[in-house]
């Protein structure tokens, strides 16, 4: 019988490689040099182009600069010429005000963003185990003593009842089911850590005590947090509805499988890892429904208002 004809065989791989990395550097090899000739006049209108728009840049990026850095900043900088140096500034119409609102658009913006991007069904990420280190205190103060602790209640109001509830930590820990995951906490000072949070689901306490119709926000607010001298300065923020009823939402009692420090928060503090770390507050004692954003820490101090992730 005679044999089958058989199919001529390509080239080999190595072949193939070979012509590929050849193609590659003829196409990355340096081209020789063309020259040409360009009347003197012509270079030196060039040049001096170049040099006018490259100060026209520098000077502009300079008034930017100047601009936009805080009032503290310019002082310590350029205390001999900050007057005039503002005066000049708001004389071509660059204002304090001006500058404020700029920078306040930009913020919201962002927050714009990142509230339209927010979703209910799309989770952060959890990890197996949460990072060994020890987790960073981070209060903005200094941390509230023991003795907040036989007193501690959480008071709810703006509910769909009309009454305020308030409730002992034991009240929650005993209504409500316990949750834990491992996710990230990130701060707005560029560190982060995986941590092991448990607590009551956010939606849940939602659930039991509904906000009143047309709420859409929470404030939330710590009468027990201090200032950097140890003296009473209430730590509150705003947080949406929304993002209250994400499953990954905490009101969270135990951290690393015990029950909260006071250096952590207790004895209940809010995780919500799909915000920046300073919306986690700590030592929560008030939650109020209200239908209009309420006011928020950082945010008077010129940071973002969502701080979403």
């Amino acid at each position: 019988m005679p044999e089958a004809k058989r199919k001529p065989h390509g080239p080999s791989l190595a072949n193939r490689i070979g012509a590929a990395m050849k193609r590659t550097a003829a196409a990355a090899a340096e081209r020789p040099e063309a020259t040409r000739e360009v009347p003197r006049g012509k270079l030196a209108a060039h040049s001096r182009r170049d040099f006018l728009l490259w100060s026209a840049g520098v000077l502009a990026t300079a008034a930017t600069g100047w601009w936009v850095l805080p009032e503290r900043a310019k002082r310590t900088w350029f205390p001999k010429l900050n007057d005039k140096l503002d005066t000049l500034a708001a004389r071509v119409g660059l204002t304090r005000m001006q500058r404020e609102a700029s920078l306040n658009r930009v913020l919201t913006f962002d927050d714009d963003v990142a509230e339209a991007l927010f979703s209910r069904q799309r989770q952060v990420r959890t990890y197996d185990r949460p990072d060994p280190r020890p987790l960073r205190n981070n209060y903005h103060g200094r941390t509230p003593g023991p003795e907040i602790l036989p007193t501690w209640r959480l008071e709810l109001s703006g509910l769909a009842s009309g009454r305020s509830e308030r409730l002992a930590i034991e009240d929650i820990t005993s209504r409500f089911a316990r949750h834990d995951m491992n996710t990230r906490l990130v701060c707005v000072e560029g560190w982060s850590h995986v941590v092991a949070w448990g607590g009551v689901r956010f939606a849940d306490l939602l659930a039991a005590f509904p906000p009143a119709p047309g709420a859409r926000w929470a404030e939330m607010r710590s009468d027990v947090s201090l200032n950097g001298r140890g003296e009473p300065e209430p730590y509150y923020v705003s947080i949406d509805l929304e993002t209250a009823r994400h499953p990954q939402a905490l009101l969270a009692t135990h951290h690393g499988g015990a029950p909260l420090t006071l250096a952590h928060g207790a004895p209940l503090r809010l995780v919500v890892p799909m915000k920046l770390g300073l919306k986690n507050i700590k030592a929560i004692t008030h939650i109020v429904y209200t239908a209009e954003e309420p006011v928020d820490y950082w945010n008077e101090r010129g940071y973002s208002r969502y701080d979403g992730l």
